[in-house]
């Protein structure tokens, strides 16, 4: 249960760019009693990023800063699992703290939301980059009909479409596409999107563990039950509806917990859920930068991600070291998930897992 709000934005720093934009001069009317700082670049804010003081004010600064900028390069990446492509994001970073996210690795100690206002550049860029994929030529993992364009890689989209118009501006046009379907994974449940009428054309994927798991690693999301709940609902109001079990923690009585998770998705689903559902099967991954970022502000949470007796490390392209568990075991541990989910639910497609 939160205990504040995901959001109450004091300070909006902003690219003068942005500033400029309509969709930037939306947000900022959105929040009329914030604090305007003006940045030079939303990736160079020194009392955000980079800063290791700011681990003592992690959730905080999650609450209470907002930042607007231009997205400069524009590019669709190949991607050979959950979809075909990445998309330009519209969004960086996210209000919500969950203890194993990979973002703060990367930008270093903070990650409040960042908003691309460039919107109008980026809706066209995907229109013209799907246009030029014609028809698909084969059923792949990610679809067996459309090209798929993961438009949430860096941010959680359904908490950015409490801020702007962004992500509804992007189901909207994947609306129209012939050949192409959005996709967006999430633990938050904002109903504002059931009256967006997707028509089958955006894909979200619902992101679960057991219970007991997210209350100790998902910090600031939507419960579960409220997640399990909302699916039949999404799945009526004409969305595609998948889960990604995400990610798996092995600990004590992990299998058993699993198990019991499946059984809830299976008592919460409806006939109409249940024929379209498909699962992404995601085992941890830890580094052990977040793990010193996580020590200074939620240790619990590395009592049981961080098991080096378990996990085996591999140096990242970063210069980090990334810890996985390790080889052998970890194939045993996915081969135990998938032959429980098949189990329990029979119906339910493992579109990959590692």
């Amino acid at each position: 249960m939160r205990t504040q709000p995901l959001l109450d934005v004091r300070r909006v720093y902003v690219e003068p760019e942005a500033a400029g934009l309509p969709r930037g001069q939306e947000i900022l009317a959105r929040f009329p009693d914030a604090e305007l700082i003006e940045i030079g670049s939303h990736h160079r804010i020194p009392e955000l990023y980079g800063d290791e003081t700011n681990v003592s004010r992690w959730v905080r600064i999650k609450t209470e800063a907002l930042v607007l900028g231009v997205k400069k390069s524009l590019t669709a990446r190949p991607n050979d699992r959950s979809a075909d492509f990445i998309a330009p994001s519209t969004a960086n970073g996210c209000a919500m703290a969950c203890a194993y996210c990979y973002v703060p690795r990367r930008k270093g100690y903070s990650n409040p939301i960042t908003v691309f206002v460039n919107i109008d550049k980026i809706l066209g860029y995907v229109r013209r980059h799907a246009g030029r994929q014609g028809v698909k030529p084969a059923p792949n993992q990610a679809d067996p009909r459309d090209w798929i364009y993961d438009i949430g890689e860096n941010s959680d989209c359904s908490v950015d479409a409490t801020i702007s118009d962004n992500v509804r501006d992007l189901v909207r046009l994947f609306r129209d596409l012939p050949n192409a379907k959005a996709s967006f994974a999430t633990k938050y449940v904002n109903r504002d999107l059931l009256d967006w009428d997707p028509r089958g054309r955006t894909r979200i994927r619902f992101s679960l563990m057991p219970a007991a798991d997210s209350k100790l690693l998902d910090i600031r999301t939507s419960p579960i039950a409220e997640r399990l709940a909302a699916i039949d609902d999404f799945v009526a109001a004409g969305y595609e509806v998948h889960v990604n079990f995400s990610p798996v923690v092995v600990r004590d009585g992990w299998l058993e917990s699993w198990g019991e998770l499946f059984d809830q998705l299976d008592a919460a689903l409806g006939p109409q859920a249940k024929a379209q559902l498909a699962a992404e099967v995601i085992f941890l991954t830890h580094n052990d930068r977040l793990h010193e970022v996580n020590l200074g502000w939620h240790p619990k949470a590395e009592e049981v991600l961080w098991r080096p007796e378990l996990q085996q490390a591999k140096r990242s392209q970063t210069g980090g070291w990334n810890v996985r568990y390790r080889t052998g075991q970890k194939g045993r541990h996915v081969a135990a998930l998938t032959d429980l989910i098949a189990a329990r639910l029979p119906y339910c497609r493992v579109r990959y897992a590692f």
